[in-house]
């Protein structure tokens, strides 16, 4: 197992450890964290480029309930699901719950494990992200959805449950970085 690193334009390190979420667990393990200095902004001679002082970080936490924190984090089991190992359905599920839930979607990567096995899969969203590991075997599915700012990632549910169809559906919710 090897692992491949990129060095983007920012200068942030991209890491990409080969394998499954099945018996690799320990290679996992002996990958060594590499640090990185942050990266500068510096203005190109006579040119208006903003310094790092001039940039305004929009903050994308929220406020309910006089609570201020970074996003919701919804846990959701599915069972009695049927589709679990549709790739293509679960493709387009991922990509109609992003636009159900109000977010923006960057990248989706899927995985399966072989014929009549299960998948597992995770849209890369600017708000964060939604995750999905199933067990047709099981009729099961786990999920998880994290957004912040103004997404509402309860929009997302009737969109599992068209795809999936479960007979019982289980939630947690759980509010991430709170701070007030």
């Amino acid at each position: 197992m090897g692992t491949k690193a990129t060095v983007t334009k920012s200068g942030v390190r991209l890491g990409v450890v080969s394998g499954g979420r099945r018996g690799d667990a320990a290679a996992l393990k002996v990958a060594k964290p590499t640090t990185v200095a942050e990266p500068v902004l510096v203005p190109e001679a006579n040119t208006n480029a903003p310094v790092a002082a001039d940039i305004v970080a929009k903050d994308h936490f929220v406020e309910r309930d006089g609570v201020k924190f970074a996003g919701t984090h919804l846990l959701i089991e599915l069972w009695d699901a049927k589709n679990l190992g549709d790739m293509t359905l679960t493709d387009q599920m991922l990509r109609d719950a992003t636009t159900a839930a109000g977010a923006t979607l960057l990248h989706i990567h899927l995985h399966h494990f072989g014929p009549n096995a299960g998948l597992s899969g995770v849209a890369v969203l600017a708000e964060s992200h939604i995750s999905i590991h199933t067990w047709p075997e099981r009729g099961y599915a786990a999920l998880d959805i994290f957004m912040c700012g103004s997404c509402d990632p309860y929009k997302a549910i009737p969109v599992l449950r068209r795809a999936f169809q479960p007979g019982v559906v289980q939630l947690s919710e759980q509010k991430r970085g709170v701070i007030a």
